[in-house]
């Protein structure tokens, strides 16, 4: 039998790790006495609490047996001093062409054979990392969660005698870890591009105002993250959202140093890069900026770009705003919601115990022998709602203003008889005035965009056989997620796609593309939301287990960093896509259970007395 040795833990010096343990636990630190450009670490957020072992890669030892050389490599290349030991454990040949960031593969457990019986005439052997493979890192540090359950990988390394000592002379390019030493070593890290341009927009109001859009990306939790988020951010967004992203920095430009002062202003030098022109400055001082807030949450509120000829700054208090949720709107943190027992949709009061009509046709019960209206979405600026009616076979588009009629459906499903299941479903705006919606017709289903009052049918690329169900587009208009179901199956999917528009104005295209797995663990969703730049916050179960809330992010993985406590009653929930003013605060979360609603603040659910019964409680969007 073949013996096998399953790794989940790194080799630590576990006195030294403790002891380090203790001192970032305690906050121990030197304050600075003046001004001047000094390097900060930046503290620990929420995902770091529980990481604070840090690893001290072992040399190979005199002797070393393949088995164990193939053993300490793989603790080697966790460390948190670079790869400056892992190549110690390579042939001189190896370590020079060994990539370690060509990326890398992350399994559940990493599995190497049990030691071999080599004899002194031996001068060659292999060896094999095996394990089930969990997601992969490219070359430009984006994750992709791989979705399946037979997902086997083995990668085979080779061992020679160099020097009288063995040596690893043949390995797969990148790195190779266990999923609990890449979260230890890896942490995620967000940077930010300008949405591209809608070439048929009618320029006006916020329709043209450009905005910033997440892209997450894994870097090493403790080897100079500033600067590797920074040179990251250059070298341009990650293949998946290239289609709908540009970037202020032009090619071949690169960071020399990155550093924070105790005024928590940013100083970060380019190298090649020309900053001389004052608004191709700010726009790449301002995509810095958002990505290296993101890195220290809360520790970096100014930033100061500098290049060969001039400089520049940028802030979060710039005008106008081009920051991440930008397009969220005005009036996103009003919140809203529908009596159960007429439809009508009320905006909450500032007491937070009742509601009062909104104005026109939304705020009055339908007449006599019409049912009341089904879903109903508000546009992000506020002014105008879209209700879809009770039998599900029409969609209005109508103004919040006094006296504005409920008017022509601006869309009408061809499907007959009065199965709402078989209707319009979950309305939806994004942050330049265009409404989404799935029309559900099982002879003909489709998504459609509303720009006006005219509807354009969007193709949904890369669906195999299965149907969207519901959506929910984001602020910025060019990242969209989707419920997918199987006909047949009663299993329903999460997937984001990408939004690229085209066309004129007068003949405005759009498509949804690049479509990718999220979550594949959950098998029912209920409701989605978009919350904070590049999460979604997701009601639904998986296999055998009762409905919980998770964070869901574009890459497709879910965060454990916050447990959140559900109800399974619980029907519907909203987040507030706004970031507000603090980098840290998270966006306040509303759900429906059994006609009452709650909210979620500090991680604790906490019943909003309404006088009314509501049969929805939501945010703009």
């Amino acid at each position: 039998m073949r013996r096998t040795s399953n790794r989940t833990e790194p080799r630590l010096l576990a006195a030294v790790g403790a002891l380090l343990g203790t001192l970032v636990a305690s906050g121990c630190a030197a304050m600075p006495d003046s001004g001047g450009i000094t390097k900060v670490e930046l503290s620990q957020g929420p995902a770091d609490k529980n990481l604070q072992a840090r690893v001290f890669p072992v040399a190979p030892g005199r002797g070393a047996k393949p088995t164990e050389l193939l053993t300490g490599f793989l603790d080697a290349v966790t460390a948190d001093e670079g790869y400056e030991t892992a190549r110690k454990y390579l042939t001189e040949s190896a370590a020079a062409t060994w990539n370690p960031d060509a990326g890398i593969q992350v399994l559940t457990a990493t599995t190497i054979p049990a030691g071999q019986d080599i004899t002194a005439a031996d001068t060659q052997v292999s060896a094999a990392v095996s394990g089930q493979l969990v997601a992969t890192v490219d070359d430009k540090h984006s994750y992709l969660l791989v979705a399946g359950q037979n997902n086997n990988v083995s990668s085979d390394f080779t061992f020679v005698r160099e020097n009288g000592e063995w040596r690893i002379d043949k390995l797969p390019p990148g790195v190779i870890m266990n999923e609990t030493n890449f979260r230890n070593s890896f942490r995620q890290v967000e940077r930010f591009f300008y949405a591209a341009p809608d070439p048929s927009a009618v320029v006006s109001g916020n329709t043209g105002q450009e905005v910033l859009i997440a892209d997450p990306i894994y870097l090493r939790r403790r080897i100079n993250p500033l600067i590797s988020a920074a040179r990251a951010l250059v070298k341009g967004p990650s293949s998946w959202l290239a289609p709908v992203v540009g970037t202020a920095f032009p090619t071949g430009a690169t960071v020399e140093s990155v550093t924070i002062d105790d005024s928590r202003v940013a100083h970060v030098q380019l190298g090649s890069a020309d900053v001389g022109e004052p608004m191709a400055c700010r726009r790449m001082a301002t995509q810095l900026f958002y990505t290296l807030a993101d890195q220290g949450k809360g520790q970096v509120e100014r930033l100061e770009l500098k290049g060969r000829h001039g400089s520049c700054t940028a802030s979060r208090s710039d005008q106008p705003s081009t920051g991440p949720g930008a397009l969220a709107g005005r009036a996103s943190t009003q919140q809203y919601y529908q009596r159960t027992d007429n439809g009508v949709l009320m905006m909450l009061t500032d007491e937070g115990r009742t509601g009062d009509p909104v104005r026109g046709a939304l705020g009055k019960p339908q007449p006599n022998g019409t049912p009341p209206l089904g879903t109903v979405a508000v546009s992000r600026d506020g002014l105008t709602a879209a209700a879809v009616s009770g039998d599900g076979h029409q969609v209005y588009s109508v103004p919040l203003a006094d006296g504005a009629a409920l008017g022509e459906p601006v869309l009408s499903s061809p499907a007959k008889g009065g199965d709402k299941e078989d209707g319009f479903g979950s309305p939806s705006w994004d942050g330049r005035g265009d409404l989404w919606v799935v029309d559900r017709n099982k002879q003909n289903p489709r998504v459609v965009m509303v720009r006006g009052n005219k509807s354009y049918a969007v193709p949904v690329e890369g669906l195999t056989g299965q149907t969207v169900e519901s959506l929910k587009i984001a602020s910025d208009g060019a990242r969209i997620a989707l419920v997918v179901k199987t006909p047949g199956v009663a299993t329903s999917s999460l997937m984001f796609g990408l939004v690229v528009h085209g066309g004129t104005k007068e003949a405005p295209t759009a498509k949804i593309t690049g479509l990718r797995r999220a979550a594949p663990t959950l098998t029912d969703v209920a409701s989605v939301s978009w919350a904070e730049t590049d999460q979604l916050l997701v009601l639904g179960k998986e296999a055998d287990r009762t409905q919980q809330l998770h964070y869901i992010s574009t890459d497709g993985s879910q965060s454990s960093d916050t447990q959140l406590g559900i109800g399974e009653s619980m029907r519907t929930v909203s987040a507030s896509e706004s970031r507000g003013d603090v980098l840290t605060q998270a966006p306040p979360v509303l759900a429906v259970a059994d006609a009452k609603v709650y909210r979620l603040l500090s991680n604790q659910w906490r019943e909003a007395q309404l006088i009314d019964k509501p049969r929805s409680f939501f945010y703009p969007g």
